[in-house]
């Protein structure tokens, strides 16, 4: 009884959780005189691929979605080298200050966003960086949530695996590249999804930095679809449904390493 009453609240959730994503992709292939139509129907009267069409046609939408791809894929792979190099630093080295500089570190979460942006935005004045990719890639790249947690999972791992491999006459680069990273997926795994999520989902940021619209991202162009007197309904669904596929290929991918990511390594200091 009890395993039927847990099968069915999960159903239930997943139903709960699921519904808006598939309301939005079946309201996605109606057109824009059916999205107000009164009853409200959950499936599309004359199902059409219409709203796609123009998304992709008129709406510029490859060239939003080519630099949302450029900025995710770049401040992933820039994210993870950093904070896994940090991480394995301050797990497996000893040095005066260490522990002084973790502290630090985590010290800046309770930072606003907000209390930074000014600085940052000057900064980024001063070296030409404004209306450019490498502007809202550059400034994020190292965060100390990601530091903290490549931090606790490395020290996980065997100091005595590092010391016999520095026996064997390992470079530090080799201990790093060809131990520490293969024993790191799990983590690096975790901190895939969440920079690639959350680059891809940015929209306070890139509406900062970026003002020629040719440099935009989807967040961005999503925005742009809502005007002061109209809302182009049937593009912005559209677009919305193609801009999720990409976060669902991600966390597919990685999804069995992320509960241990998360969890390993997540007391120890």
């Amino acid at each position: 009884m009890n395993k039927i009453m847990q099968s069915t609240i999960k159903i239930i959730l997943v139903l709960l959780f699921f519904f808006p994503i598939l309301w939005i992709a079946l309201s996605s292939l109606k057109l824009q005189s059916e999205l107000f139509t009164f009853p409200l129907s959950l499936l599309p009267e004359n199902p059409t691929l219409e709203n796609y069409r123009s998304a992709f046609k008129t709406g510029n939408f490859l060239l939003y979605f080519k630099n949302t791809t450029i900025v995710a894929v770049v401040s992933t792979t820039i994210t993870i080298l950093i904070n896994t190099m940090s991480g394995y630093a301050l797990s497996k080295y000893i040095f005066k200050g260490r522990d002084t500089i973790f502290f630090i570190m985590i010290a800046t979460l309770m930072i606003p966003l907000q209390v930074i942006l000014v600085p940052i935005f000057i900064l980024e004045k001063n070296l030409g960086m404004l209306n450019t990719l490498m502007g809202i890639i550059i400034p994020p790249a190292a965060t100390p949530t990601g530091i903290f947690l490549a931090r606790q999972y490395m020290m996980t791992i065997p100091n005595s695996l590092i010391e016999a491999a520095r026996i064997d006459g390992g470079s530090e680069w080799f201990i790093f590249q060809r131990i520490i990273l293969p024993l790191s997926k799990p983590i690096i795994a975790t901190l895939a999804i969440f920079s690639f999520m959350w680059r891809w989902n940015d929209f306070l940021w890139p509406f900062i930095v970026i003002a020629k619209q040719k440099k935009y991202t989807l967040q961005l162009a999503l925005a742009n679809f809502v005007g002061q007197y109209d809302v182009d309904w049937s593009k912005l669904l559209s677009m919305t449904v193609i801009s999720i596929i990409p976060l669902v290929i991600v966390f597919l991918m990685f999804q069995k390493y992320f509960i241990k990511g998360m969890t390993s390594g997540g007391v120890k200091f």
